[in-house]
Order: C-alpha cells, then structure tokens, then sequence
C-alpha cells in the first residue's frame, strides 16, 4: 500500500492524540487512581479498534483497486477490439505480425498476419521520414498515422470528410462580371433597329450559355452580365477553356467589329463582398490586357483564358482628354516630375518619356529622365540627347533619382506596368504620386497608379504620349528632336507601321510630322553596324521549324546578345514564307536566357510568354529566364507552345 494511505493511521496527528490522552490520563491518575485505570483500560480498547479497522481498510482497498485494475484492463481490450481506428504491427522485414479487428473487417482478409505490407495495400507507400499521409482502399479513404520507431501504424476512415471536403468546394460561390468590349463602337455604325437586334442575339446566346452551365445571369447594365455560379460550375466551364468567347467573336464575326467579351471571375473568397471585389478586379485585367478574354481570380492565382484577337481601336479621343488634364493637374500639383522606364530601354521608352518630359515642361515645372545603361538600338539617339546641353541636363542615373525624390514628387513610369522591369524599383516605394502609361496587356504583376493610362489596342507608348501633348497647351511647340524621338518609337514598334497599326497611329505621325519630326532623321537613328547585322543574321542561321508553322531560333550558347538583337531576329523569322509564328531563344550575358515571340496574329505569343514568367501582346512577347541554358530554355518553350496551341 502506498504510504500517503499508511500515515492516515500512523501519522504525526495520531501520535500526538495519543500522547496527549496519556498526559491527560496520568493527571486523573494522580486524583484518583481507579478512574485512571478506567481511562487507561479504554484507552487500550480504542488502539486496538483502531488497529482493526487500519487492517479492514486495507484489506478493502486492495480488493477495490484489483477490481478497478481488471475493468480498466478489460476496457482497455475492449477498445482496441472495438475502436473504430486500425491498428497494424509490422516487424522489420514490412511484414504483418499483428492487426486488431477494424483492420480484419477494412481488408476482408482474416489471414493478414504474415504477409508483406506491399501485398496487402500495394497502394501504401510512404518515405522515412513522413508521419501522416492519405491512400484509398476498396473505394474508401483512409489516413495513416506512421510510427516507424514502433513499427506501427494508425488508419482512421476520412471518406466521409473528404466527400464533404469536395461537396464543400464544389458548392462554393463563385461571382464573374461579363462585359461587351465594343459595343457602343459597333453600334455607331448601325441604325437603332439592327443595334437592337444584334444587342439581342449576343444576350440570347450568352442566357443559353449561362443556362446550360446551371449560371445564374442577370443583365445590369446594356453591356455587362452579373453571373452567379458553383465552383463546380466554373471548374466545368474552365475544362471547355470559356468557348463563349468564341461563340460571340464568330457569331457576330460578319460585322465590320466582331463584338468581344472580357469576363472577370472570384472564388475561393471568404465573404462576398471581397468575392465582388476580386471578380471586379478580374475584369479590369482582362480589360487592361486588351479584352476578348476571361481573367480568373482564385486566392491569389490568377489564370487566363481567350485573349485570341487584338484589341479593338478606340475611335475617339474623350479617354486621351480625360488622362491629359488630369495629368496636367497632377503635374501642376507635384514639386518636380521624374520619369522612368523600363531596362534596357528602347527607341518607344525613350521617346515616350522625352515627351513627358515636353508636357511637364509646358507648365514651368522641373522634370528629370532616369537612364541607366543604354544599348546599340538607341545609341544613335543618346548622342543626339547629349549633343542638346538643355536636354542632357534632364537625364540623371538612378541614384540621383532617389537622392532628388520627395512626398511631392511625382513620378511618370511609361512603356511598362510591371514594378520588377522599370529602371530602379526604389522609385516606386518613395512616393505616392505614380503616373502610368503604356500599351502593353495588363500582367498579374502590376503597379498601383494614380493615374493609369493603359491602352493596349496603341501601337506603342510614343502614340498615346503624343495624343497627351495634344491637350496639354493650346500652342504647342515641340523641339526638332523630342518630335523624332516619338515618331521613331511609333515606327519602331509599328515595323514601319506594318504591323499594330490603327487610324490614330496615323494621326499621331501627321501630327508629330507637322510640329517638326524628321523622317530621314528617324532613318539614321534606325541604322544599324553591319556588325549586328550579321550577328543577328548567325541567329537565323540556326532556325528549326517547329509544328510546321513556327520557327524557332537558338543563339549560340557561347556568345552574348541584346534584347533588341533578339527582337528584330525574331521580326526577321516572321517574314519567311508558311512561318504564322516565330521564337528566338538566347544568352543575354548576366545568366540570362531571352526568349522573344513574334506573331501574325493567328498564334497568342503573350499566352506563350506568359506560362514563361513574360508577358506583351498578341503578336509580340518575350520572357527573361535566369539560371538554365539555352537548350533547357528551348525546351521549356516547346512545352509552352504544346500546352497553348
């Protein structure tokens, strides 16, 4: 017996009664000796009771704990008997040696003990180091609990939960908002009644679609769908990779402006209202990377659909007003301006950004260029800037950009979106005040503006600068040079307005050829050494054709290449006969793989380019990959066009 039980009897309080009982009876004694025998006799008589019930309550606890012991012991069997979790017992060699019946009944095999692992559940598999994992048996799942040290294992039956689980996703909401691209443009080349009918037909299809998808869809306004949908809903209509894009780009494929949707879509939201809000999100995306495609918002991944036609050409102007006066307003606010592009900068960021730099003059405020390295493409040009005293004084390096930026500056990015391509990301966390324009399709990875000014349908960022000026001051007069510095960028980027090349192109060439631009000199500034040329010409020496139709070139491994030599090999590859796309895959020297695309129009580039880490237009993208050679980045490539194509 424990000896916390034993002092109930024996313990200091006991001996301390007893010895007080005898002093008090060695006084009585001394009174009166008869009544002292009395108290000593009853004295004896109450220790040796008390020494008979101390032998009883033990006699009594022992029987009380055995009884307990051997419950506790029979309910102990009884659970791992009955207890609703398999328990296995392996030895070394993985063979069975022991299982309680949840096992017998989950296998149906009663004589299990002593066969392999593998030849009972050939399905379960796990690595030395792993604790928990999930396999399925006879159409269950179960979850297993590895206990290698014991050479145990655990299996708890989870299929109810993971039919809940999936239940659970499949019936989760999912909220997409549905917009017609150009609708007010087609429409301003019909008459009320056939505008009507066409508004008509392209809801109808778009019900029927809805209605055997199990969407919910409700008109909000003339050009945009509310559409409610199950997650499993949307998983179905993500298999079919949206096809009502198609269907409303061919059905209405007659009209002089096929009519095209943008579809904007949330899920996996913890509350409406931030579903409504991604949804929404979505939408400006796929409307920000031209339209004629479905963005998909789930968590934090965003995935893409369509986007298979160029976007649409604005035919007015209210849009370029609009940014240019509140543009102006802004400048007027700021202390100084400081533009900047993008690395590596070409003939249209530099151009571009000369023509910020003409508007924010206009109003007497400072401004100042962020340049960091130039290349061979835009030498030509740089000497020119740099011949001008009043204009090389407006270009700084970017650590000067950052020593000068305050709270009151404000910062113009052009020619790109995308924090990780302008010339120094620094600028971007050093002030509020951020203007962007440019003409590239909205990416995922996107700078917060103030102003945004993104139009992709624009041949390039030099055209919507240019239609900025034009609202900037009612008597403008632009230098010599800032006006063949835009023209160039539109040239270059148009391939001599071949390609990419609307009204407003036009328009903005007349007008920079009216305040002074210099075609021949545009001419000289595009001249190449005859170095490059033949470099670039050793790239197309070295071309494949892949899936009869494309054409894929590789660098040589050993040398170095700019962007732009890429680029215009790439340009080069498009003009060969039966050649709908092309690609051009080199080192660019600080372990960096270059990839450009080139397109007609028929073969989505950006959506190549894109599934790389890249990104631009339809008919031209390019993607910066670090860390491989050229031909894993080739390889990779092949892959890409295989899973878009």
């Amino acid at each position: 017996m424990p000896k916390f039980l034993l002092k109930r009897w024996y313990g200091m309080h006991m001996v301390l009664a007893l010895s007080f009982s005898l002093l008090l009876l060695g006084i009585l004694t001394l009174h009166h000796w008869m009544y002292g025998a009395i108290g000593i006799i009853c004295l004896i008589g109450l220790i040796l009771y008390a020494l008979q019930a101390e032998k009883g309550f033990q006699r009594d606890l022992r029987l009380y704990l055995a009884t307990v012991t051997h419950r506790v012991k029979k309910a102990g069997e009884g659970v791992i008997q009955e207890l609703p979790i398999g328990i296995l017992l392996y030895n070394e060699e993985k063979a069975i040696e022991w299982v309680n019946p949840f096992m017998t009944h989950m296998s149906g095999d009663e004589s299990m003990i002593g066969k392999s692992l593998q030849e009972v559940f050939p399905q379960l598999v796990w690595k030395p180091e792993q604790k928990r994992l999930e396999f399925t048996y006879n159409e269950r799942v179960y979850e297993v609990m590895v206990r290698s040290d014991e050479r145990l294992l655990y299996f708890k039956d989870i299929t109810d939960f993971k039919e809940l689980t999936t239940r659970y996703h499949r019936e989760k909401a999912a909220l997409a908002i549905i917009h017609l691209d150009n609708l007010d443009e087609v429409g301003q080349v019909m008459d009320d009644q056939s505008r009507t009918l066409l508004s008509t037909s392209v809801a109808g299809v778009i019900t029927e679609w809805a209605n055997k998808h199990g969407i919910y869809l409700r008109r909000i306004t003339a050009d945009k769908f509310l559409a409610l949908m199950e997650r499993e809903a949307l998983d179905k209509l993500e298999e079919t990779r949206f096809d009502i894009l198609d269907v409303v780009r061919e059905m209405t494929a007659d009209n002089k402006i096929p009519i095209t949707l943008s579809i904007g879509v949330g899920a996996a939201a913890t509350t409406y209202i931030e579903l409504g809000q991604m949804a929404q999100s979505s939408l400006d995306i796929a409307l920000g990377r031209g339209g004629d495609q479905c963005a998909i918002k789930i968590g934090n991944k965003l995935t893409f659909y369509g986007g298979k036609s160029n976007a649409v050409e604005k035919r007015t102007r209210v849009r370029a007003r609009v940014i240019a006066h509140a543009l102006r307003d802004l400048i007027h606010e700021a202390e100084h301006v400081i533009v900047m592009g993008h690395k590596q900068p070409d003939m249209d960021s530099i151009g571009a950004s000369l023509g910020v730099l003409k508007a924010v003059q206009l109003h007497n405020k400072a401004a100042y260029i962020v340049m960091d390295e130039g290349n061979n493409s835009v030498e030509r040009l740089m000497r020119e800037i740099y011949a001008n005293e009043e204009l090389a004084e407006t270009f700084i390096t970017p650590e000067q950009a950052i020593r000068l930026v305050t709270g009151r500056t404000l910062l113009v990015v052009v020619d790109t979106h995308r924090p990780s391509l302008v010339i120094e990301p620094k600028l971007l966390g050093e002030t509020s005040r951020i203007v962007v324009i440019d003409h590239h399709r909205r990416s995922e990875e996107f700078i917060e503006p103030v102003l945004l000014y993104l139009e992709p349908y624009a041949s390039s960022t030099s055209e919507l600068v240019t239609e900025l000026l034009q609202y900037q001051s009612e008597r403008l007069n632009i230098d010599n040079l800032i006006a063949t510095a835009l023209l160039a960028g539109i040239v270059v980027d148009t391939k001599s307005f071949a390609f990419r090349t609307g009204s407003r192109t036009f328009e903005a060439a007349s007008f920079l050829r009216r305040n002074g631009a210099d075609t021949a000199a545009v001419q000289r500034l595009l001249k190449e050494d005859l170095s490059q040329y033949v470099k670039r010409a050793r790239i197309i020496m070295n071309t494949e054709t892949y899936r009869d139709n494309m054409a894929i070139a590789m660098g040589d491994p050993a040398e170095n290449y700019t962007q732009v030599q890429v680029a215009q090999a790439a340009e080069q590859l498009l003009t060969l006969s039966g050649i709908q796309a092309s690609f051009v895959v080199a080192e660019r020297g600080d372990d960096t793989i270059v990839i450009s695309g080139r397109s007609l129009g028929d073969i989505n580039v950006q959506a190549i380019m894109e599934l790389l880490g890249g990104g631009g237009h339809l008919t031209g993208a390019a993607t910066q990959i670090q860390g491989i050679s050229v031909k894993e980045a080739t390889r990779r490539l092949k892959e890409a066009i295989d899973s878009v194509v």
